[in-house]
């Protein structure tokens, strides 16, 4: 991480078009990505990819994406101001950040080298194999930690921020179709970021039973056939989110 942080300003040495290449391949080939990572380890001796182009692109699609919701819900300066905060650095920044020391902490402490507890901790080879003399040593960085959660966060940011925002007109309605594909855009968005982290983890060959990180996709789909069944559309709690500490218009 203080590599990531000294890189901060120097944008000549940003690879933007890596970060574009991730983006891409997060939604339709996610585990390529941290192919992508693995190999670097091999040539770097660090997992972590200490290079802030990834976050800044997001956080610019995020700004994007708050003035196209402050023009569409609440055009006013102020709101406008707060909304692009909001979402640049309380969802993204500040929830990445809290998700990765979490995962940091939880991950590394039961899923990690040398922990008792689990029956069968030992694995021979990683998501893309590896040598098991290699784990010798390894520990998990909280800088790899960030870049797994920044990642998971595209897939979330592509459905609910972009394409939620786009299929309002019809989504935003009690109707069961209306409800039926407003909670599978929530699933969606679960599912993908709940693998794409999961693939992180589980590309590292000293974690273990790494295929626990997927338990909450069943809670996922429960919850969705639930709030499908009893007309629960997560559209209108979900905006309401998106806006939080922001004042919107009547038409949400």
């Amino acid at each position: 991480m203080p590599q990531f942080f000294k890189r901060l300003l120097k944008f000549p040495q940003m690879d933007f078009e890596t970060a574009v290449w991730e983006m891409t391949n997060l939604m339709i080939r996610p585990k390529k990505v941290f192919k992508s990572i693995y190999y670097q380890k091999q040539t770097r001796n660090t997992w972590h990819r200490p290079d802030p182009a990834f976050t800044y692109l997001m956080s610019f699609f995020l700004l994007l994406a708050s003035l196209a919701w402050s023009v569409a819900y609440t055009p006013r300066v102020w709101a406008m101001t707060k909304l692009a905060f909001t979402f640049v650095f309380i969802h993204f920044l500040l929830g990445s950040i809290v998700t990765a020391t979490i995962a940091y902490f939880i991950i590394g402490r039961f899923l990690g080298p040398g922990v008792a507890g689990l029956p069968g901790r030992r694995r021979q080879q990683g998501l893309f194999g590896s040598d098991p003399r290699s784990s010798v040593g390894e520990v998990l960085e909280f800088g790899y930690c960030f870049d797994v959660s920044i990642r998971a966060f595209f897939p979330v940011y592509v459905l609910l921020y972009v394409l939620q925002y786009i299929l309002m007109p019809a989504i935003d309605h009690t109707n069961h179709v209306s409800i039926f594909f407003a909670n599978t855009l929530y699933l969606a968005a679960g599912i993908y970021w709940n693998l794409i982290t999961f693939l992180g983890y589980n590309s590292l060959h000293f974690l273990h039973h790494t295929q626990l990180l997927l338990t909450p996709i069943f809670v996922y789909v429960v919850g969705w056939i639930a709030c499908t069944a009893l007309a629960i559309n997560l559209e209108k709690s979900g905006v309401r989110w998106l806006f939080t500490g922001v004042d919107i218009s009547h038409h949400l």
